[in-house]
């Protein structure tokens, strides 16, 4: 391997989803382009006690082609079993052949916010009702969060670097910084970079509840993520799973494979403030957008698109507006800014993934993907948010920001691919 890191160019040559809006990159895509929704009434549990009682649920969902056997699909929470498949769908997407490579060099970082909720859900009940000795001998396996990045990597013998991030909503958006680090230091050729989330569950609902974070507009489901509308009232709660291949440039071109998008920089900051809650004027997150930057040679001037965090929640959609405005000056009320949230919930660990692959098909597509149900303008909230209609656009780079509880900011620049 080269051992000079900074010539070591890192591209994106395969995309897996798990979403409320469809399991199939192409569905998913579609969907997301013309404005579907993928929230509703929850449908898993009787929300009917809950403040909020709407998500965005992964539906029809079946596991079993990415997995050995129907057995280790049952010992796997649903959140691996989200991010396995999506890893699955990668691979497939990806064109790589894993019996031609060494496996040495190919490793996996799946992280996960949250982890396995439904087995912690379902083992205590077996533990409160039926005592101890009733415990499944699978419940630590399965409920820990780096089990989707492990399991992946056991059923795919990948050898290579293999961990799992836990940074909230920025997750999986730290996950593809490190494994972009990971290639460039020469320690893989590939990897498989995201995250997966899976708690719409009763505990999951409730504690945001408790927060008071989340949507109650219970009685109009499509419309309750509204980021940066003036009538938002908190995020609402989405699951699922995204996975990209990262693949070291020439071992791309070696094997002639569909280039995506290279990714140029990695942004990683800590807001040092507040539980929840963003630093005032977003002063984080623009400290991490500036190192994205910094970091891939690029000026405000030359992003064509940013993903927005975007969560809908009344704070964190000024935060994140201030935190543009402070980094791209004079150009950001020319960059297009959308979140792709209103459409999918907000997929907590598995955010940035699944909005790196919404990166990565804009460039390939030239196509922006909308806000959705952004339709009463909110005077602190000023910018182009691409309202609820796709626009064409030739999008050469873009910023792809994931802030998550505790403070922690992740950025990902990535731009088109250029020989």
């Amino acid at each position: 391997m080269a051992s000079n890191w900074i010539d070591r160019r890192v591209v994106v040559t395969g995309l897996g989803v798990v979403t409320p809006l469809g399991h199939q990159l192409d569905v998913f895509w579609n969907n997301l382009v013309s404005g579907q929704c993928g929230i509703d009434r929850i449908t898993a549990f009787d929300p009917t006690p809950f403040t909020t009682q709407v998500a965005g649920e992964v539906k029809n969902f079946d596991p079993l082609p990415a997995f050995p056997s129907p057995k280790e699909v049952r010992r796997t929470d649903r959140y691996s079993q989200f991010g396995i498949f999506a890893g699955h769908q990668a691979l497939l997407d990806s064109g790589l052949d894993l019996d031609r490579e060494n496996r040495d060099e190919i490793g996996v970082i799946i992280g996960s916010g949250i982890g396995g909720l439904s087995t912690t859900t379902e083992q205590l009940r077996v533990l409160f009702e039926r005592g101890p000795g009733r415990l499944s001998p699978f419940m630590i396996p399965m409920l820990i969060g780096n089990m989707a990045s492990g399991t992946f990597s056991m059923y795919k013998d990948l050898r290579g670097p293999n961990f799992a991030t836990c940074s909230a909503c920025a997750t999986a958006n730290h996950a593809i910084g490190e494994a972009w680090r990971c290639i460039k230091m020469g320690d893989a050729q590939a990897m498989f970079a995201g995250g997966a989330e899976a708690t719409i569950v009763p505990i999951g609902i409730g504690g945001f509840c408790a927060m008071r974070a989340m949507s109650t507009r219970n009685d109009d489901p499509k419309r309750a993520s509204r980021p940066f509308d003036k009538e938002r009232d908190g995020f609402v709660m989405g699951e699922g799973a995204g996975v990209i291949v990262l693949e070291e440039l020439e071992h791309a071109k070696k094997r002639s494979a569909k280039i995506y998008c290279e990714i140029v920089g990695y942004g990683n900051t800590a807001d040092a403030h507040h539980l929840t809650a963003p630093s005032p004027g977003g002063e984080g997150a623009a400290r991490c957008m500036k190192m994205a930057l910094r970091q891939a040679g690029l000026n405000p001037g030359d992003v064509s698109y940013i993903n927005a965090h975007g969560t809908s929640t009344p704070q964190g959609d000024v935060c994140e507006t201030q935190a543009i405005k402070t980094v791209f000056g004079s150009h950001a009320k020319k960059v297009a800014v959308s979140s792709t949230k209103g459409a999918t919930g907000h997929m907590l660990g598995a955010a940035g993934a699944v909005e790196m692959t919404v990166c990565a098909l804009a460039i390939k597509h030239g196509v922006v993907p909308p806000t959705i149900n952004l339709q009463v303008p909110d005077p602190e909230c000023d910018l182009d948010y691409v309202p609820n209609t796709a626009r064409e656009l030739k999008v050469n780079v873009i910023i792809n920001n994931s802030f998550g509880f505790g403070g922690h900011n992740a950025s990902i620049a990535a731009r088109k691919f250029t020989g």
